[in-house]
C-alpha cells in the first residue's frame, strides 16, 4: 500500500511539472490579419527552457511564419484551433541542417521545423493549414526554396504526430529525414493545392510506425525515400486510406541507401472525391504500390499485404533501374555530390491479398536490367480487374515501346504506356513466384495475362 501511494504521488508530481504554455499569454492574436510568429516561438522557447510541456494553440485562428520546435515540447492544437501559414514568403526562415543528403543541404524553408531534437510532438484535434496555393511554382526544383514545406524534422528522435489535420502545403506536407522512433497516428492530410504535394515522406528513418492516416494528395501518398546512404528500415505502416493522382504507396524514387524490413498492410487506395484539378499524375492515380531502386541502394525483406484498391492506371510497379542520382557528402548546397556508379538490388519482396478494381488498361510490371535482375518476389492472392480493350493490332506498337529499357529514366508505373501483358510484364527477373493471381477485363483484350522476357 505504501509503495502504491508513493507511485501515485510521483505520477502527480511528474504530471504537474509538464505545464501548459498558451500562445495567447505570449501575445498571439486570434485573427487572420495579425502575425503571431514571435508569440508562438516565445511560448516554445519558454516551454523548452522550463524543461518541457505543452504549447497550446487554443480555439481560434492564428497566423504564423516559420517556427522551430525544441526538445521535450508538445505543440497541441485544441479542437477548433487552426494555425495558418503566412502567405508572405518573407515570414519563412531559411534553415540549414548539419545533416547532409541530396535534399537537406540546400537551405530550405518550412512552416514548422525541428533539427537534432528529442521527445517532440504535434497533437490535438485542430488543423495546421499552410495555405500553399499562395506560393507560385517558379522553377523545377523550387520545393522548399520558394514553396515551403509544412513540417520538416531532421535527425531527431522520439517524434509523435497524432490526431491533427494537415492541409495545403506549398510542396511536401511532411518530411522526416534521418529520424529514429517516429510515430504518426490517426492524422488527416489534404494536400492538393500545388505541385509536389506529397502527403508523407519518410526519408532514411529507423523504427517508424504509421497507422490510421487518411490522406488525399495530388502527388505521392505515403512515400519512403533514401536521399543519403542511410536506409529506411524497420518501418510498419497500417490501416490507412490513401488517395493520390500519383503513387498511393511508394518506396522510392530516391534510393541511395535503400529499404530494409518494411511491413505495409491494411491499406485502402481510392480516387479523390475532389477531381476538379490535377498538377501531376493521372486522374485515377498512377499506381497503388510502387517499389523502386534506381539510385543504387538495396530493397530487401519487404512485405506488402491486404490492399483494397479502386483505380490506378498501373496498380503494381516493381522497378530496378539505373538513374544513378548521387547524394551530397559535404560542403554546401549542391557541391560535392557523390556519384552512384553501380546498380542496386531488389531481393526479397512479398505481396499478398491485394484486390484491385476499376484499374486502367496498362497492366503491371516487374522489371530489372540486363545482368541486374529483380530477385525473389512472391505474389499471391491477387485479383486485378481493369478495363482492358487492347486490340491485336496494337501489340506491335506496344512491343516497340517497351523495347527501350529506359535504364536511366525517372521510374514511373506509366513509363511505357500499355504493357505487353494485361496482367504482369516481367523482364530481367529471377525467382518470381505467382500464386492465385487472377486478371479480369471489362472489354476483350488481346494481350496474354503474363509476358516473360529474360525471367524465371
Amino acid at each position: 500500500m505504501r509503495k502504491w501511494f508513493l507511485l501515485v504521488l510521483l505520477s502527480c508530481v511528474l504530471t504537474a511539472a509538464a505545464a501548459d504554455y498558451n500562445i495567447v499569454d505570449f501575445g498571439a492574436v486570434d485573427n487572420l490579419k495579425s502575425n503571431s510568429t514571435m508569440a508562438i516561438q516565445k511560448a516554445i522557447d519558454e516551454c523548452s527552457r522550463q524543461g518541457g510541456g505543452r504549447v497550446v494553440i487554443p480555439t481560434g485562428q492564428f497566423v504564423t511564419g516559420s517556427i522551430v520546435l525544441k526538445s521535450n515540447v508538445e505543440l497541441h492544437l485544441e479542437r477548433g484551433a487552426t494555425l495558418f501559414g503566412s502567405t508572405d514568403l518573407k515570414d519563412y526562415k531559411a534553415m540549414k541542417s548539419s545533416y547532409v543528403s541530396l535534399r537537406t543541404q540546400t537551405t530550405t524553408i518550412q512552416l514548422i521545423y525541428a533539427d537534432s531534437v528529442s521527445n517532440v510532438a504535434i497533437t490535438g484535434s485542430g488543423t495546421i493549414d499552410g495555405r500553399g496555393r499562395a506560393f507560385e511554382k517558379l522553377s523545377w526544383n523550387d520545393e522548399g526554396i520558394t514553396r515551403p514545406h509544412l513540417l520538416r524534422f531532421i535527425q531527431s528522435t522520439d517524434i509523435t504526430i497524432k490526431d491533427i489535420t494537415l492541409r495545403n502545403s506549398g510542396c511536401w506536407m511532411q518530411h522526416y529525414l534521418a529520424c529514429d522512433r517516429l510515430c504518426i497516428d490517426g492524422i488527416k492530410v489534404f494536400n492538393r493545392n500545388n505541385y509536389n504535394n506529397d502527403a508523407l515522406d519518410i526519408d532514411g528513418c529507423h523504427e517508424v510506425i504509421v497507422r490510421g492516416m487518411i490522406a488525399d494528395s495530388d502527388d505521392d501518398g505515403i512515400t519512403l525515400k533514401s536521399t543519403s546512404p542511410r536506409l529506411c528500415e524497420n518501418v510498419r505502416i497500417s490501416d490507412c486510406v490513401i488517395s493520390s493522382h500519383c503513387n498511393a504507396v511508394k518506396l522510392g524514387t530516391e534510393t541511395n541507401g535503400g529499404f530494409r524490413n518494411i511491413n505495409i498492410s491494411g491499406i485502402v487506395v481510392k480516387p479523390s472525391y475532389d477531381q476538379k484539378e490535377k498538377f501531376f499524375g493521372q486522374w485515377i492515380g498512377s499506381s497503388a504500390i510502387s517499389l523502386e531502386i534506381v539510385d543504387g541502394g538495396v530493397m530487401e525483406n519487404v512485405s506488402v499485404s491486404d490492399f483494397t484498391v479502386e483505380g490506378t492506371e498501373s496498380p503494381i510497379f516493381i522497378r530496378l533501374g539505373n538513374r544513378g542520382r548521387g547524394y551530397l557528402s559535404s560542403g554546401k548546397d549542391m557541391e560535392n555530390i557523390v556519384p552512384i556508379d553501380h546498380v542496386g538490388s531488389i531481393n526479397g519482396v512479398h505481396l499478398n491479398n491485394i484486390q484491385i478494381r476499376n484499374a486502367g488498361s496498362m497492366g503491371c510490371s516487374i522489371t530489372g536490367l540486363p545482368n541486374h535482375p529483380v530477385e525473389n518476389v512472391w505474389l499471391s492472392n491477387i485479383t486485378i480487374h481493369h478495363k482492358g480493350g487492347v486490340a491485336a493490332a496494337d501489340l506491335k506498337t506496344i512491343d516497340e515501346a517497351v523495347a527501350d529499357e529506359k535504364e536511366k529514366a525517372y521510374p514511373e508505373a506509366t513509363m511505357w504506356g500499355n504493357l505487353p501483358a494485361k496482367g504482369f510484364f516481367v523482364r530481367h527477373a529471377r525467382n518470381i513466384n505467382f500464386n492465385q493471381v487472377t486478371i479480369l477485363t471489362e472489354q476483350a483484350d488481346a494481350r496474354p495475362d503474363f509476358v516473360r522476357i529474360d525471367a524465371e
